[in-house]
């Protein structure tokens, strides 16, 4: 195997690894909102050029979640983005379309931190 192929690996490997630990960050973040009485809508949702990692029912309202991994909860608050932000709002634009009260559906958007011993902090109304 040659040394490229090698390193083309070792990032597949990577990426693959910060796939799992994603995943796992979102559905622990899940389980939480859901111990709040909170019900899933969507995971994953992509629509109108935004990705929303979880969006929630709570009671009438719409909670969109953005979960951020990383080895502390201050590098992965530096992972939330402006492009990032623009992104989410415009798909919850597309979401919010689909509900009976379209826009005027009460709505917020929550920023989850995970840390790499699985802690988390949920930023209410982060952005």
């Amino acid at each position: 195997m040659t040394e490229a192929e090698e390193r083309t690996m070792r990032k597949a490997e990577r990426g693959r690894r910060a796939w799992h630990a994603g995943a796992a960050a979102e559905e622990s973040v899940e389980r939480l909102y859901l111990r709040q009485g909170l019900t899933v809508a969507a995971r994953r949702w992509r629509k109108g050029g935004g990705e929303i990692d979880l969006i929630l029912r709570d009671g009438d309202g719409v909670v969109f979640v953005e979960v951020k991994q990383a080895p502390d909860f201050e590098r992965a608050a530096a992972r939330v983005t402006e492009r990032q932000i623009a992104r989410i709002h415009a798909g919850a634009a597309h979401f919010l379309a689909g509900e009976p009260k379209g826009e005027l559906t009460p709505c917020r958007f929550d920023v989850a931190l995970v840390n790499a011993t699985g802690e988390t902090r949920i930023l209410e109304s982060a952005f």
